[in-house]
């Protein structure tokens, strides 16, 4: 099978690169960079075809996968930087990557009758109660830009095509890019304590992991929306950071504080990101390994 993945040079894109590699899928890499700007330490990103795609230019869109034409896109690229999308400079430059683009990318493959994976996030929820949210769940209600713009993506390939997958995931982690379990361990040589907030649940996804569920799905014809996080049940930042440490053999002390007593962050953060994933085991699919089990693989892979 050939494969177009845009953003290869983030996290996700990197992994599923390398997974589809080790499965013998002919691949081609995108990303808005003229030259591909991720890890190259290995032997897939090095000898990778690797084409410049901005998804915003309907026109090159339209070309560029025209020429390659793959039988599946997985749609990894995106603007993620959460509290930037909220800068009114910032806000229709968000909704072009966000919205536009995967109208753009969803238009091409409906013309040339191919899969297409698009990666989504809990954002286009609102966030509150205690329930997991099911990934058939219609009631969207986005607290900021981001997660508007997520939302508005997949409508995009909702309703334009009928062979898609819509995975919505969270908290993500990978070698290759910045992340949370990054920042916690840089601020916890510098710091005897650091304050992490408790009333935000949720479960990491490790990338890694994902990629393997990713081609599973890709290879398959079992369509539609999922939820893909990694298994070890629902946890706060706080519980995430306190487990961070512990692997990583830090002292410094950690301590538990409220969204309200952390600070407002400009974007709106959702206090519930449970997300339900009982719909792969229905459909087939092998659910990710535990939380706890991917952090301890994650840092044996990066330098701390």
């Amino acid at each position: 099978m050939k494969v177009l993945v845009t953003g290869v040079a983030g996290q996700l894109g990197f992994d599923v690169v390398n997974e589809l590699a080790k499965r013998n899928h002919e691949i081609v890499g995108s990303d808005v960079a003229t030259e591909y700007n991720g890890i190259t330490n290995d032997e897939t990103t090095k000898n990778m075809p690797y084409v410049s795609m901005d998804i915003t230019d309907k026109e090159s869109v339209e070309k560029i996968i025209s020429e390659v034409n793959p039988d599946a896109v997985v749609h990894c690229a995106a603007w993620t930087a959460v509290d930037m999308a909220e800068d009114d400079d910032k806000v229709s430059k968000v909704r072009a990557v966000n919205t536009d683009g995967t109208q753009n990318i969803a238009d091409v493959c409906k013309k040339l009758d191919c899969k297409m994976m698009y990666i989504s996030t809990d954002y286009v929820f609102d966030g509150q109660g205690e329930t997991p949210w099911d990934p058939d769940c219609k009631d969207y209600k986005p607290m900021n830009v981001y997660g508007e713009t997520k939302l508005g993506g997949e409508l995009a390939v909702s309703n334009t095509i009928d062979k898609y997958f819509i995975v919505r995931i969270a908290w993500v982690f990978g070698v290759n890019g910045k992340n949370f379990i990054k920042t916690m361990l840089n601020v916890g040589k510098t710091h005897d304590t650091v304050k992490v907030v408790n009333d935000q649940i949720g479960t990491p996804t490790y990338t890694y992991d994902l990629a393997r569920l990713l081609v599973d799905m890709i290879e398959s014809d079992k369509y539609g929306y999922y939820h893909a996080t990694n298994e070890g049940g629902y946890i706060s930042w706080y519980d995430f950071t306190c487990e961070i440490y512990k692997q990583a053999g830090y002292s410094t002390n950690v301590v538990p504080v409220t969204t309200a007593e952390y600070g407002l962050s400009k974007a709106a953060r959702p206090f519930n990101s449970r997300l339900d994933k009982s719909k792969l085991v229905k459909n087939g699919f092998e659910p990710l390994p535990t939380w706890q089990d991917a952090l301890s693989r994650y840092l044996k892979q990066i330098e701390y």
